[in-house]
């Protein structure tokens, strides 16, 4: 019996629990029908009638943060979502730019290619993305690193930021001051219960707001249930490392130490 697809009834459809969700994007990836989208920072369910319910996605969250459960719910409406999916190979391009956490690269740090005539720095960023808020916890490039937190005002004050620090380094960049910090310490704590790092170390500006990144190192290594310690280093205005330091942290309930 066909089914009306303006009217809702009692189905099997997925649930994305936010407050679980980090972000990472790999549901989304892995949804075939297109139903789902990163929305500031979030998966979403864009449409009902895009969801056959069989759950596909599920498989693909390390966090646990989607499930299937019946509700009422409008009907899947395979019309509909072949002409969604149509859509969005259309537009795939623009996608994958606007969203660059879903497609995460390793890369090779370039050799020097400076001539005589010209000098010319080589990179030593080994993968993409960097943002904290796109970076996936699950990404192949975390495991067994050195990871460098860092605010985003650093690489433009330091001059050698490449050869300095980031070198042999994976790098996770966000701002204390203007973005979401409990998204930001939910995120690292993610990294950090998925990795096994072989250190941290936060790297921030001298400048009074830009010390909440240390602050959030602590409450995510503290959400995480490790016991780690961390390298704290601070830049000044002018580029020059001012204080470096190590802070060691009791992994637990959201209570740390240092």
């Amino acid at each position: 019996m066909k089914v009306a697809q303006n009217k809702k009834i009692l189905r099997s459809i997925i649930r994305i629990d936010e407050d679980k969700c980090d972000g990472c994007g790999l549901c989304v990836n892995a949804c075939v029908e297109g139903a789902m989208q990163l929305v500031n920072g979030k998966a979403k369910l864009i449409s009902e009638s895009y969801c056959d319910g069989l759950g596909a996605c599920l498989g693909h969250c390390a966090q646990d943060a989607i499930t299937i459960e019946k509700r009422e719910a409008f009907a899947f409406d395979e019309q509909a979502t072949k002409a969604h999916q149509e859509k969005q190979e259309r537009t795939k391009d623009q996608t994958d730019f606007v969203c660059p956490g879903v497609d995460a690269k390793q890369l090779e740090p370039q050799a020097d290619i400076s001539r005589p005539d010209e000098t010319s720095v080589p990179s030593q960023l080994c993968h993409w993305p960097v943002q904290l808020k796109l970076v996936s916890p699950t990404a192949p490039y975390f495991a067994d690193a050195d990871l460098l937190l860092v605010a985003d005002c650093v690489p433009f004050a330091m001059g050698d930021f490449h050869n300095s620090l980031l070198k042999n380094h994976r790098v996770a960049v966000g701002c204390p001051k203007l973005d979401d910090v409990q998204f930001y310490i939910e995120k690292l704590a993610a990294i950090l219960r998925a990795n096994e790092l072989n250190s941290l170390t936060v790297v921030h500006m001298e400048v009074p707001c830009c010390s909440g990144l240390t602050y959030i190192a602590r409450e995510a290594i503290a959400c995480s249930g490790c016991k780690m310690s961390f390298g704290d280093v601070t830049i000044d205005v002018h580029g020059n490392i001012s204080a470096r330091g190590t802070i060691q942290v009791s992994g637990g309930s959201g209570s740390s130490a240092g």
